[in-house]
């Protein structure tokens, strides 16, 4: 068999660069094909990300409400059985 090599998982996911501001255009059609957008960086380092995770509390709310109802059942079977 041959060997298998263990490597790092890495996220398939976009670091987060910060907020993104368009380019300025003030010229006609050949000014703004040489503009280019650029991504504006603090130089402070501190940000922070404010998401909203209201649809992930109501898909936990129902995951563990689906899994209460479960486990009643089969505890409500297990009587059944003896």
């Amino acid at each position: 068999m041959s060997k298998k090599s263990r490597k790092a998982r890495r996220p398939n996911v976009p670091m987060y660069t910060g907020p993104m501001q368009p380019a300025e255009t003030t010229g006609g059609p050949t000014t703004s094909a040489k503009s280019v957008a650029r991504v504006a960086r603090t130089a402070s380092g501190s940000e922070t990300i404010n998401a909203d995770y209201t649809h992930v509390m109501s898909d936990l709310r129902r995951i563990g409400i689906l899994a209460g109802l479960l486990i009643a059942a089969l505890v409500a079977l297990s009587f059944f059985i003896k």
